[in-house]
């Protein structure tokens, strides 16, 4: 069974000598995550969940990055997992269609702190969680997508994974049994980001805390069906119905997927990323000023018209989620970044008339790539007739360009600084990357921020 399989991988890797790229890889991954999490800690619905749980804060040792205190393992990963996707700067594995920092480093980190973990052994963790959520993920394509968010879901199975190594590390039946039930309690629909409403952060979050719980009674000996992915109707039947399962498990253990992750260069959904690219390539090599613009034209993939293609824009929700919005936004400003959001460039008359001018197609060829490649095509024609088009076969942030180290040191202090301050701000970063020389991770030392 595909779950043994998984298990077993999940216990060995637990002692293995991963490469140092892989480790490398996992602090990027984490550093990352906090810059989504410090960038969502002023949104909704983060400041709702921190309303809703008064009672429960304060207690334990799982930080509230951005809050200042504490609470249960399951609560913070809760409350974390849909903090740190509320912004959308969260990174993507591309070929699962999903989230799993939001997930999988919530669960990871809440546990590792609840029990004075290492900085490695949560590094470890983080590892682990991403291999086997991110396989799962890859088989249950492109079907699962139809319907679910797979960082509500498959997000489940890759947080008990990562709480599982740090509960009963090596323990290959804990890992089993957690993945197992976390399975049946997964859960998010596709229809909650098709509206203006907070649920579809709350996916993550809900993904984050069922797979600490589940991990939890997996290590006091509650058992789990080990059928539960490939079972007549289980996790694969119920929320795909073909699926992939020796993709699951093709090289476990010797290429990792953690390696190959997307992180986000714009604060919106990463489906409109590649007519962003494109976008901002035709404004930089032609000088193109937006008043001068007749028309725009983009072709992507139908999943992308589906879940991005309206032009309502009138809350920043609907805005993240809005090509024609970010679009508009990106050739008049440069970028889309945090302050793509705000009351004035919502109603911003140039903007609005720039949307007016956007028109977005599904084309065959790019639909036929997905997900394995997110691929638009921009062409923009201009008053005087010029006609400019391009070709962006993957987005900036992907594994074929992806974002350097650098790049993500100026996006956590982007992001986080204005939470922390700059020179805590600073600090917190340095210790993000020393991760793997930590005898405890609270020396990350987040309470304070």
């Amino acid at each position: 069974m595909v779950l043994e399989k998984l298990a077993e991988y999940g216990a060995w890797e637990a002692g293995s000598g991963l490469p140092a790229a892989v480790w490398h890889h996992a602090k990027r991954a984490v550093l990352d995550w906090f810059s989504a999490l410090y960038a969502g800690v002023s949104m909704a619905p983060s400041r709702h969940l921190i309303q809703a749980h008064r009672s429960e804060l304060g207690l334990g040792y799982s930080s509230l990055p951005g809050n200042a205190t504490t609470a249960f393992a399951a609560t913070a990963a809760w409350i974390n997992g849909a903090t740190s996707h509320a912004a959308e700067f969260d990174d993507i594995f591309r070929d699962a269609a999903y989230h799993p920092g939001c997930p999988v480093i919530s669960a990871a980190l809440a546990v590792a702190e609840e029990h004075a973990r290492s900085g490695q052994d949560f590094l470890r963790a983080v590892i682990v969680g991403y291999e086997i959520s991110t396989r799962i993920g890859t088989a249950m394509q492109p079907d699962h997508y139809r319907y679910f968010h797979p960082t509500g879901t498959v997000g489940c199975l890759g947080a008990a994974a990562a709480a599982s190594v740090l509960l009963a590390s090596g323990d290959k039946e804990v890992m089993k049994h957690a993945l197992a039930t976390s399975a049946t309690f997964a859960s998010g629909l596709q229809q909650a980001f098709r509206s203006d409403a907070m649920t579809k952060a709350l996916h993550a979050g809900h993904a984050a805390c069922m797979g600490v719980r589940a991990a939890q009674l997996a290590a006091h000996g509650v058992t789990g069906a080990q059928d539960m992915l490939e079972g007549p109707v289980g996790f694969g039947t119920a929320l795909s119905g073909t699926n992939n399962w020796s993709a699951a498990v093709d090289r476990l253990g010797e290429h990792y997927n953690i390696t190959q992750i997307t992180q986000k260069a714009y604060g919106c959904c990463g489906h409109t990323f590649a007519a962003l690219d494109a976008g901002l390539e035709l404004r930089r090599r032609f000088s193109i000023v937006p008043g001068e613009i007749e028309a725009i034209r983009v072709r992507t993939y139908q999943t992308a018209v589906d879940v991005t293609g309206s032009a309502e824009a009138s809350t920043p929700f609907q805005a993240r989620f809005s090509l024609p919005y970010v679009l508009a936004h990106a050739l008049v400003h440069g970028a889309v970044r945090l302050d793509a959001f705000s009351e004035e460039r919502l109603s911003s008359p140039v903007i609005r008339r720039l949307m007016s001018r956007i028109q977005v197609y599904a084309d065959p060829a790019l639909t036929a790539g997905f997900p394995n490649q997110r691929a638009a095509d921009v062409e923009i024609l201009l008053q005087s007739g010029e006609k400019h088009y391009w070709h962006a076969p993957y987005r900036k942030g992907d594994p074929e360009a992806p974002l350097g180290d650098g790049d993500l040191d100026a996006k956590f202090d982007e992001l986080a600084g204005p939470v922390l301050g700059k020179k805590p701000a600073s600090e917190m970063r340095s210790r993000i990357w020393c991760l793997d020389s930590l005898a405890d991770v609270r020396e990350l030392i987040l309470i304070h921020g």
